[in-house]
């Protein structure tokens, strides 16, 4: 079990567990234009979901999780929440989820799988949470665009390294960033991950800044405790 300020997340039934990814897109993603619906593509335990719940006052807020496992643990989660009445979570795949649209969001939020540096494991489950071939790039920004509402905003985290061809992606699809924000762990080691947000409308002024995360070994730098305060304990 893995606590938080506001709730507590199970996770012994997930391959993918809490980690910093989760934390800092849910902490990240841009809200200020008050969401009303949010869906997170791929919940593992439904961390995100339950981060972006605490943050707004979005009546709605879906989450996608194929793994039946990961899917029942999310909704155990969910239930345990004090947001148990805006959670709701699909048991499906994205390819299946988007063959009926019936609602529009405005925010979407992923943290997909992506290739692990190494190779795959023998746990077919983990693998399936970190692969890219169980939900490709193509297949996240398609639904994006497909289910982003007029002024939504659609908010990823991704390896540094696919930053370019994720947004050259997304505007294929007519998404634009508007928010960029590169992650390293310490302030000598290099860009690890990128944070991105898009909308539909092209904004010649993209917001990109930079975020390190640890000083040193568990010693935080002041713009990563702001971000995430509100959430972990030791803040």
């Amino acid at each position: 079990m893995f606590s938080f300020k506001q709730f507590s997340v199970a996770q012994d039934r997930c391959a993918m567990k809490v980690g910093t990814d989760g934390v800092l897109l849910g902490a990240w993603a841009p809200v200020n234009h008050n969401p009303f619906s949010i869906l997170d593509i791929g919940a593992g335990t439904g961390i995100i979901a339950l981060i972006l719940a605490q943050r707004t006052h979005a009546e709605q807020i879906d989450a996608l999780e194929i793994d039946e496992d990961a899917y029942e643990q999310a909704v155990d989660n969910f239930e345990n929440s004090p947001w148990g009445d805006r959670l709701f979570c699909f048991h499906a795949g994205l390819d299946e989820f988007i063959e009926e649209p019936e609602d529009e969001y405005d925010l979407i939020v992923s943290n997909p799988p992506f290739y692990a540096e190494d190779y795959k494991t023998e746990n077919e489950q983990r693998d399936l949470a970190r692969f890219q071939d169980a939900m490709p790039f193509e297949e996240l920004v398609e639904a994006a665009d497909l289910l982003l509402s007029e002024n939504g905003i659609f908010a990823v985290i991704l390896p540094f390294k696919e930053e370019e061809s994720f947004i050259s992606l997304a505007k294929e699809s007519e998404l634009y960033p508007i928010k960029i924000t590169r992650v390293k762990g310490t302030p000598t080691s290099p860009i690890k991950r990128s944070l991105l947000a898009f909308s539909r409308n092209e904004n010649p002024e993209i917001e990109i800044d930079e975020l390190t995360i640890e000083i040193d070994r568990h010693v935080y730098t002041p713009e990563y405790i702001e971000l995430t305060k509100e959430f972990y304990l030791k803040f």
